[in-house]
């Protein structure tokens, strides 16, 4: 009998791990644990008596107030996240290459996102009102931000 308590209790921290670490956020995995732990403690109780259920408690208790502990310290998580900053940027315009009224080519069918050559660089650019063609000649409008509106030239 004692394996299956010990099966019940050792199955019900890992799905409690399972849910902190793998599942986050759906709880499932989390109140299936609980209730697994619990059946062992009950199972203790009623079949070996009320102290080896007081044992099985205080066990159980300790292991899951010792995890949580394990758990909280900042090192552990140091540990398991990534450490490396993301230096990289989308979409970022050099003002001093790219101005408002050069011409460029679209590579693309703007709709009304899409890509276009200026000045022997790729862009993504967004078309104000129309829809533009691929292998159309276009002229920078505006400038926003990160976004750059064009319109087509008319030829």
């Amino acid at each position: 009998m004692w394996s299956i308590i010990i099966i019940l209790i050792l199955v019900g921290l890992l799905m409690l791990l399972l849910e902190i670490l793998v599942i986050p956020g759906s709880g499932i995995a989390g109140v299936i644990g609980f209730l697994l732990m619990a059946a062992g403690v009950w199972m203790a109780y009623t079949r070996q008596g009320a102290m080896d259920g007081h044992i099985t408690l205080a066990v159980t208790l300790g292991i899951n107030l010792v995890g949580l502990i394990l758990a909280l310290r900042s090192k552990t998580w140091k540990k398991a996240m990534l450490s490396k900053a993301i230096e990289g940027k989308v979409n970022t315009i050099d003002t001093a290459k790219l101005s408002i009224g050069d011409i460029g080519k679209t590579v693309s069918r703007c709709a009304p996102m899409g890509k276009a050559v200026f000045n022997d660089e790729y862009f993504e650019v967004s078309a104000l009102a129309e829809f533009i063609d691929q292998e159309v000649s276009v002229e920078i409008l505006k400038i926003s931000g990160n976004k750059i509106y064009i319109k087509q030239i008319n030829e």
